[in-house]
Order: structure tokens, then sequence, then C-alpha cells
């Protein structure tokens, strides 16, 4: 079962590489596991907020484009894996064990549907 796990680093995160997430080298050890468990599908680590651009479509069908995230937030997403593994347990476990959910991140693991394709 195939299952996506959300990253969101604190956004008062600066990117401090000694801090409590682990810094680079968990993360190149974490992406190293997840590969070698044969479980990884996909993984990207997405660029800097302030590139972001939200798009939302008024009722009229206007498309209104805003720089930014739609909220005010004390997290923000920065990347995710997608993992094939037998069930919610071992998807939570790995989730435990990404640096991402320490130092004030959080992991938010969600099951990928599957319309049969």
């Amino acid at each position: 079962m195939k299952y996506m796990l959300l990253i969101h680093a604190g956004a008062q995160d600066d990117g401090d590489e000694a801090g409590e997430g682990g810094g680079f080298e968990a993360w190149m050890t974490y992406d190293r596991q997840v590969k070698e468990a044969g479980i990884w599908v996909a993984g990207e680590s997405l660029a800097d907020l302030v590139t972001a651009t939200t798009v939302r479509v008024a009722a009229d069908g206007r498309p209104m484009v805003t720089d930014g995230p739609f909220a005010e937030t004390r997290e923000v997403l920065g990347g995710f894996y997608v993992i094939d593994v037998p069930d919610l347990d071992a998807a939570l476990d790995w989730a435990t064990r990404c640096p991402g959910a320490r130092g004030g991140g959080s992991v938010v693991v969600r099951p990928v549907a599957d319309f049969g394709n």
C-alpha cells in the first residue's frame, strides 16, 4: 500500500543544519535507508516557501493568483516521500524515523488513493 509522507518544517526553521532535525547527514541517512528497504516510490525536497504561488478559482471562473501560501502558518511543507509498505503501522514507523518529525517539525501520513489505474 502506498503512503505519502508530507514533511512539514517549523516556519521559524532557518535551515540550521545542526538543528534538532539532524541536518543534512541525517537526511542523507534516512533517504538511503528508505531506498535500501525497497519501499521508496518517489520523493522530493521543495524549493523555499518564497517561491510558492497559490491559485484559486472564483465562483465566476476567474483565476486569482497570489504569491506565497494560502495562510500564515507555523509550519511549511518542505518535501515528501511516497513509500510502498504493507500497512499504516509500517508507514507510521517510517514517519517516526524521518528527521523532519523532529525539532518542531511534523510528518503527515496519508494513504495514496487507488482508483484502479
